[in-house]
């Protein structure tokens, strides 16, 4: 049964900001005045208010900000099993309705939840299925990245990827095993040959042919042990998420075919896992990449950016309009902003502004980092045309970011998202686990580029 309806019935669920409480209280029935006044209520969270007959004749749910996406998030988890009707301005409901909607979320695949749950009804079937669909993303990207890396290794991935190009009626292809060696993606070999799940590069093209391109690059580890600068324990627990990158660019582009948006969509996975084994490649070994330049191995777990690289390239034989890349790259840039505000880099400014602004409007914020081009001296080697690590501890995302910068022509409208893929607390809508991080921003950001 779906958890979000289109219908005009259900208990009454009015959705007030704070500052507007009052205001409502004066327009309300005489015995729920005398409810809320008799429980201490003020305008500030939930309040059951009772019928006659013991049964609960209406809610009201009171909020800093009903426009907010996630100040609903905790709606499905505070109300009793039943179906409520919406009563809430009409330019906050998709926002309500997304919240309630990632309030639902579970994790189920391997232990299943007995919580029943509400059911909102909204009276309009566009907002049903805007928010279904966004909400479907948010899913999307949390059950991959929640998923242990024995049922999501690449060839998991694969299959995933597939099967939404065969619900969008997008085509798939792959490269797999040593075939990326003879089609020249020599570094998404190196780092995954190790495994016995075989790398492979991942392709999804859906869209108009004649439409503006724009291309996605999803960083693929789906499980990180380090390579033979293996990690210590506690950096290698959460390693399932390392394929983040991957998740969020299913995620973006499901929603750019669900809502069938007006570009010719490439998708490329580098999938891999990055195992330990007498193949595994090494520090200090120079690998020739699939631009032709070359780079020293300083550190086995800086392999994000190794099959990235080769990824990048290949999206540039299409002569995109925009690339925009997710990857959980690096550990500094959580250092630097936290684990739940993604830092991005970007080469155009305009691009840059566009995305920062629809993260302020759909509560997806992000922040713009500097591609500092001094630091690029920090990524060289004496006997490669770089290295794959920078020589020193700082500025660590920075460098990551500016080795990618070394694979694109100076002219690219480029973006850079670095993001941690998980949340380490529960917030309303937002359970502990994986998460989607800067995806709507980015989509709506798109649809207002690409309308």
């Amino acid at each position: 049964m779906s958890l979000l309806n289109a219908e005009n019935q259900g208990i009454a669920l009015h959705v007030i900001n704070h500052q507007d409480y009052q205001a409502w209280l004066q327009k309300q029935q005489p015995n729920v005045v005398q409810w809320l006044t008799a429980t201490g209520f003020e305008g500030k969270g939930m309040s059951l208010i009772p019928s006659a007959d013991g049964n609960i004749a209406c809610v009201v749910f009171a909020v800093k900000d009903s426009r907010e996406f996630f100040a609903c998030g905790d709606l499905a988890n505070q109300l009793p099993a039943g179906q409520y009707f919406l009563y809430a301005n009409d330019d906050d409901k998709i926002a309500i309705a997304f919240g309630f909607l990632t309030g639902t979320y579970r994790f189920e695949r391997y232990k299943s939840s007995k919580q029943a749950l509400p059911v909102l009804a909204v009276g309009d079937q566009t907002i049903v299925d805007k928010a279904t669909e966004l909400a479907k993303a948010t899913a999307l990207v949390r059950d991959l990245v929640n998923t242990p890396a024995q049922d999501m290794m690449p060839q998991h991935l694969s299959e995933v990827s597939a099967q939404l190009a065969v619900e969008f009626g997008a085509e798939f292809s792959e490269v797999v095993g040593d075939d990326l060696l003879t089609e020249n993606y020599p570094t998404i070999h190196a780092v995954g040959r190790a495994s016995q799940h075989q790398p492979r590069l991942l392709d999804i093209r859906w869209g108009d042919k004649q439409a503006p391109k724009l291309t996605l690059v999803g960083k693929g580890v789906c499980f990180d042990s380090g390579g033979l600068d293996v990690k210590p324990a506690a950096g290698m627990r959460l390693m399932k998420k390392d394929m983040g990158g991957a998740a969020h660019v299913l995620g973006l582009a499901r929603m750019i075919m669900a809502f069938n948006l007006n570009v010719n969509l490439r998708v490329l996975i580098p999938a891999v896992e990055n195992a330990i084994a007498g193949n595994a490649f090494r520090p200090g070994d120079v690998i020739t990449t699939r631009n032709g330049l070359t780079v020293e191995i300083d550190n086995t777990d800086a392999e994000g950016r190794l099959v990235l690289c080769d990824a990048l390239d290949v999206a540039l034989e299409d002569a995109p309009e925009l690339i925009v890349d997710f990857a959980t790259l690096t550990g500094a840039m959580r250092v630097a902003l936290g684990t739940e505000l993604p830092g991005f880099f970007a080469t155009k400014d305009a691009t840059a502004q566009g995305i920062t602004d629809a993260g302020l409007t759909n509560q997806d914020p992000v922040w713009r980092m500097p591609l500092h081009q001094p630091y690029m001296n920090m990524l060289q080697s004496d006997i490669a045309d770089l290295s794959n690590c920078a020589s020193g501890p700082f500025g660590g995302a920075i460098t990551a970011a500016l080795y990618l910068q070394k694979f694109l022509p100076d002219d690219i409208d480029w973006c850079h998202f670095d993001v941690m893929a998980y949340n380490i607390r529960a917030l309303p809508g937002r359970p502990k686990g994986g998460e989607a991080f800067g995806i709507r921003a980015v989509f709506d950001y798109l649809q207002t580029r690409f309308s």
